[in-house]
């Protein structure tokens, strides 16, 4: 479960309580307020610098202990580097760096918001109050016991004194919103598969409804009366049935098309009848990632009330290999009507978003649509853990994806499609098959997708390598990342509520 922490605002000249947390440039220069605060331990802080050899380079950290001539049990100095230096992403990563000074138990922080130019920004003091967030979070909510030098609960009281603390818990009351939005997805990535298959998803999906989001489940019975039979075939193994859950969030002009996004979610894979070597397995309890994302934008989109209309779909099985579980060489008919050859019962995922995806073109019809999926191994190989895959069929979308992607720091990397690779997938006995072999397997994975788009601008992000058990970050400690949803909130958010 994660930590339980309140961060709130609060007028520069307020006193400061518990740990108290400064920032310097390389100079060791801080701001007037600043100063204040540190009083008669400013010389004390050079001289622990001195003896630390801390210059203040960004994002370096010095901490002293029981800081004589101040009131506060601890001091930390956060090196910001040069001010003309930092961009909007360091201020996230200052908040996850103070966030892990913070202990066990209960404790009390200031962190004076300024910067040796000054106060920082409304904007700059919100960011790192997320990041403070962001970085606390843990899932342990099936821990009945701490092992011996394991951390315990923390209860933090945080206070960012700024220069305008109404302004800050104003912008807050959004930002706060996409960081419960990212500890959503966490959640439900963390989640073991015994608690989370295909009909529990589809619940907690449906707490959105508090927010005014509105959903609709689609069951077995529903999805075969659509004909989606590339979805349905992978869950037919599994004794939990399959689901498919539409979300409306209506926030923009009334009648106006909405923008749509779409996840993967299985929400375990064997590989089915294709089955996947023992060896971190565990691990496929993750392979639901993109719906996680997906339901986590929803939430964040909602309870910041965003200015568009917006839809979120996901399609929710498990790849079970039982005696009813699909076949390679099977053949199974899509919602679109184009049949599909199984080769390879582990190439699931773009079978259920082939379903998914045609459903939202053909009867949502959205501006364009961005589906997200723990798609391939491929991708990590090409790209490891650092970018995620995005393969387009429209330029302008491409590029405000990599834009939003830089801006919040959650990158992605553009790969190539092309007619060439559709030849990997033509089959013999159907109207393609749903793998195409070793070479290029998340293009030939990308170009099985854009045949259900039906001609939607239309984006693919391959999370596998970013969406779980991705190196720890400043502002993730988790094996689930959350990966996404800031990216998302930021594409809607500065091309379709800021024109």
């Amino acid at each position: 479960m994660s930590d339980a922490i309140k961060v709130g605002f609060v007028p520069m000249a307020s006193a400061a309580r518990g740990i108290l947390v400064v920032f310097c440039d390389e100079a060791l220069k801080v701001g007037p307020a600043t100063a204040k605060a540190l009083g008669g331990a400013s010389e004390l802080m050079k001289r622990a610098a001195a003896a630390a050899s801390f210059k203040g380079k960004s994002g370096a950290v010095l901490d002293v202990l029981a800081p004589e001539g101040l009131k506060a049990e601890r001091l930390i100095v956060i090196g910001t580097g040069k001010a003309s230096g930092l961009k909007g992403n360091d201020f996230l990563k200052f908040g996850g760096l103070v966030a892990s000074k913070l202990k066990a138990g209960s404790a009390a922080m200031t962190i004076v918001a300024e910067l040796a130019t000054g106060a920082m920004s409304s904007e700059q003091a919100v960011a790192i109050a997320s990041g403070v967030r962001l970085r606390v979070y843990k899932f342990d909510r099936y821990k009945t016991r701490k092992k011996d030098g394991e951390e315990g609960a923390l209860r933090a009281d945080v206070s960012l004194a700024v220069g305008d603390a109404a302004a800050a818990k104003k912008a807050f009351a959004s930002a706060a919103a996409v960081v419960d939005g990212v500890i959503i997805a966490r959640d439900l990535v963390n989640e073991p598969p015994n608690v989370l298959y295909p009909e529990e998803f589809a619940r907690r999906a449906g707490q959105l409804r508090k927010l005014g989001v509105r959903t609709e489940v689609l069951d077995v019975k529903a999805m075969q009366k659509l004909g989606m039979g590339a979805l349905l075939g992978v869950g037919q193994g599994s004794a939990r049935p399959s689901r498919t859950v539409i979300m409306r969030w209506d926030g923009g002009k009334k009648g106006e098309a909405p923008v749509a996004f779409v996840g993967k979610g299985v929400c375990f894979d064997t590989g089915g009848i294709s089955i996947k070597p023992a060896g971190s397995m565990e691990d496929m309890k993750g392979d639901m990632g993109g719906a996680a994302c997906v339901v986590g934008l929803m939430h964040a989109l909602a309870a910041r009330k965003a200015k568009a209309n917006v839809v979120g779909a996901i399609g929710l099985v498990e790849n079970m290999p039982d005696g009813n579980a699909q076949r390679p060489g099977d053949i199974v008919t899509s919602m679109s009507g184009q049949t599909i050859e199984i080769i390879n019962t582990d190439a699931e995922g773009r079978l259920v978003l082939a379903d998914v995806l045609w459903y939202v073109a053909k009867k949502l019809k959205p501006k364009f649509m961005v589906d997200l999926a723990t798609l391939t191994g491929a991708i990590m190989v090409a790209l490891g853990t650092e970018h995620a895959g995005m393969f387009s069929n429209n330029d302008e979308l491409a590029e405000r994806l990599l834009t939003a992607g830089i801006e919040v720091g959650e990158k992605v990397w553009r790969m190539p499609l092309g007619p060439e690779y559709d030849k990997l997938i033509d089959s013999q006995f159907a109207d393609m098959k749903n793998t195409g072999g070793r070479h290029g397997g998340s293009i030939t994975a990308a170009q099985f997708l854009q045949r259900f788009v039906d001609g939607t601008p239309w984006a693919h992000l391959d999370i596998a390598g970013t969406a779980m058990g991705a190196p720890k970050t400043d502002i993730n400690q988790s094996w689930g990342s959350g990966y996404g949803v800031r990216l998302l909130d930021r594409l809607v958010a500065d091309h379709y509520e800021r024109k």
